[in-house]
């Protein structure tokens, strides 16, 4: 049996257009990511939990994925979504 994030991220996997699955993919990791750096700067740099600083590197994060590499997430238009 698969975990129900697992189960969750093929269920919205499949409701997505074809085009744009690899850039949803690519969009999850970057929501984890940016959770798993809050989480660790919280653990082991004593910083306090700040839901609007996630949101805002979660904002700021795509940009600086997209020149890395990941191109599909241009092609989702986050610059649209207001977080």
């Amino acid at each position: 049996m698969a975990a129900p994030n697992a189960d969750w991220w093929r269920r919205s996997w499949k409701k997505v257009h074809k085009q744009h699955r690899k850039g949803f993919n690519s969009l999850v990791i970057l929501g984890s990511w940016t959770l798993w750096k809050h989480r660790n700067a919280c653990v082991f740099d004593g910083s306090a939990p700040n839901l609007h600083g996630a949101l805002q590197a979660f904002k700021d994060e795509p940009h600086l994925w997209h020149v890395a590499g990941a191109k599909e997430l241009a092609a989702l238009h986050l610059e649209r979504v207001v977080i």
